[in-house]
């Protein structure tokens, strides 16, 4: 892997290859250009209340709960929500121009570390269509900006390692941070560096742990805080997909390493969310993938001087190392949907290209002239057919509808992607299709309550009102503490006129989250109709107080502050609701009305 070739061309032209690499990266993402919000895009950022909020920096820093804790990445995305608003094509831009900048550091990283084929090897990654996910979904802007501080990281520290300057250390230890603070997973960051010092030196020095050890401390603390995190989404999820024995999380690790090197030589049907896998530790066929990376490391070990050995423990080492934190040793709440997925793999791919490529352009150069040419080919061959496949994917990435059918195509047994196709279908007025989805969703796992309070409002929609009705109480036998169904179920009784036997459901789903504004503001509504008005009141002002820019919240507020005679409140009311929605003419209307009769 390692090659003491000289880049004098590049030298002399330092500027000509990263320029090619990020046309060419652009080039192939193009189709994002006209790609809007898609899965998690609303949790992350149109409707994350942190990230609309004018204040919402406090929240984003402060509090595990907002989305999950990547800190800077949310700061990113606030940022942007103040530069262009819930326009989609910035923030696509924004991803495909860090995946661009990653290509170059990865160029520059691997020049610097003297591995063969630099540029080739981030070329191949910049246009590798496994990175497709990352790219192309928005919500993985965590992937691309950690992407960026991790290697500014790795690369500051190697100036560090050869200039022994202060600053660069420094700007280490800030990039290292930056990175933790976007994605998690980078806590590998500090195992990372010492294998780059070994690569280069063959061997570890006091001074190397030393200058280490302050990566692992804070490696060390975002692991405990992310653990805290996870554990918190795991068990408000109430479900338990996660429960694993240490035999099963062996076993685990062991298939999805080689999933993952399989991805990267055949990236063939690639899927938004793979199949779930069912581990069998009993079988002895399961235990194979792992023994074969156990009896690969061995190899490898024993033949440790031998420069392709060598070269095999840093590129597979990286790979290992980078899917550590996802391989099943830890619990991460997208388990519950696949145990794998592409976007796990952005920055632990680097590993297995870099190795492949160095390795094929050693034996190419053994062979002479006619190798060299092959391997030229080859390269092209390779570069054009990994370019049109990632944007041929980057489509499948337009809308919800788009990603959730490529999805079924794919894996049918997707209860998710039913689940919210049926979601998107019925929002736009699709109900049958949408009772379909969910029917389908059902089928694969009868006790999965957000199928089957979805299932409820659809048939709600179709005015099928009594079985609606049967559809959220099975949700409720099946999960009691199920906070959507006991909002839509009151909902459902509201519209029925049976308001007692609503405003209880809703006051149940307070009492399980009483944060939940929108609910709230239901209760408002079903008081109001039960003439409850002070009450109404009460509840419309929590709403507020908990989301305040809900403009249609104002307007009921107002309404209830004008039944209950307090005019110049409610007129005080209907200007907010004015303010955050200027075209709301029933507001504006309804100020007319008060003035008119003072």
């Amino acid at each position: 892997m390692s090659a003491p070739a000289r880049y004098d061309w590049f030298e002399r032209r330092p500027w000509v290859l990263p320029l090619v690499l990020v046309l060419v990266t652009f080039v192939v993402y193009q189709p994002t250009w006209r790609a809007g919000f898609i899965w998690d895009d609303d949790d992350h950022l149109t409707a994350n209340t942190a990230v609309a909020a004018s204040n919402g920096l406090r929240m984003i820093w402060s509090s595990l709960a907002v989305s999950r804790y990547y800190p800077l990445t949310l700061t990113s995305f606030w940022v942007g929500r103040r530069l262009w608003g819930l326009n989609p094509l910035p923030y696509h831009l924004v991803n495909v121009a860090l995946h661009a900048a990653n290509g170059v550091l990865v160029f520059w990283l691997l020049w610097r570390l003297r591995v063969r084929a630099a540029w080739l090897v981030a070329m191949l990654w910049a246009v590798h269509p496994v990175n497709v996910e990352s790219v192309a979904w928005i919500t993985e802007l965590k992937n691309t900006q950690s992407g960026l501080f991790f290697f500014l990281a790795v690369l500051c520290f190697l100036r560090f390692e050869d200039r022994a300057r202060p600053h660069w250390y420094v700007l280490a230890l800030l990039c290292g941070l930056a990175a933790l603070l976007s994605k998690p997973s980078t806590v590998v960051l500090p195992m990372v560096l010492l294998l780059c010092v070994w690569w280069r030196r063959g061997t570890w020095r006091r001074t190397d742990i030393a200058r280490i050890a302050p990566f692992f401390v804070l490696a060390l603390g975002m692991s405990a805080l992310t653990v805290v995190e996870q554990r918190g989404a795991i068990h408000r999820a109430g479900t338990g997909e996660w429960n694993q024995g240490m035999a099963g999380r062996f076993v685990l690790a062991g298939k999805a390493v080689w999933f993952y090197a399989w991805k990267l030589l055949w990236p063939v049907r690639l899927t938004f969310v793979y199949p779930r896998w069912r581990l069998d530790t009993d079988s002895f066929l399961s235990w194979l993938p792992l023994a074969g990376l156990v009896v690969g490391a061995v190899l490898l070990w024993v033949w440790r001087r031998q420069s392709w050995a060598r070269a095999g423990w840093f590129g597979g080492g990286y790979f290992v190392l980078l899917l550590l934190p996802v391989l099943g040793f830890f619990d991460v709440f997208y388990f519950r949907y696949s145990y794998v997925a592409d976007h796990f793999q952005y920055l632990a791919s680097i590993g297995l290209v870099a190795l492949a490529v160095s390795m094929g352009t050693a034996i190419c150069r053994r062979a002479g002239r006619w190798g060299r040419d092959l391997g030229a080919g080859a390269a092209a061959v390779a570069l054009l057919i990994l370019g049109v496949s990632t944007w041929r994917q980057a489509h499948i990435y337009q809308d919800v509808t788009t990603l959730w059918s490529d999805t079924l195509e794919k894996n049918p047994q997707c209860l998710i992607a039913h689940n919210n196709l049926g979601t998107v279908l019925m929002h736009e007025g699709k109900v049958g299709e949408a009772i379909g989805q969910f029917e389908q969703a059902l089928e694969i796992d009868p006790d999965d309550v957000e199928a089957r309070t979805n299932l409820g409002t659809a048939l709600f929609q179709a005015g099928r009102r009594e079985e609606a009705i049967e559809q959220y109480r099975q949700a409720l036998r099946v999960n009691p503490d199920y906070v959507q169904a006991h909002a839509d179920l009151g909902i459902a009784l509201a519209q029925m006129g049976k308001y007692e036997e609503a405003i209880a459901q809703a006051e149940q789903a307070l009492r399980i989250n009483p944060k939940l504004a929108e609910v709230r503001s239901n209760l408002g509504n079903m008081l109001m109709r039960a003439g409850r008005v002070p009450e109404a009141i009460a509840e419309y002002q929590e709403a507020l107080r908990i989301k305040p820019d809900l403009a249609s919240v104002h307007y009921n507020l107002g309404n209830a502050l004008a039944q209950a005679g307090r005019v110049p409140e409610a007129i005080a009311e209907y200007e907010e609701a004015l303010r955050i929605k200027p075209d709301f003419v029933q507001a504006q209307v309804a100020i007319a009305r008060l003035q008119a009769g003072q």
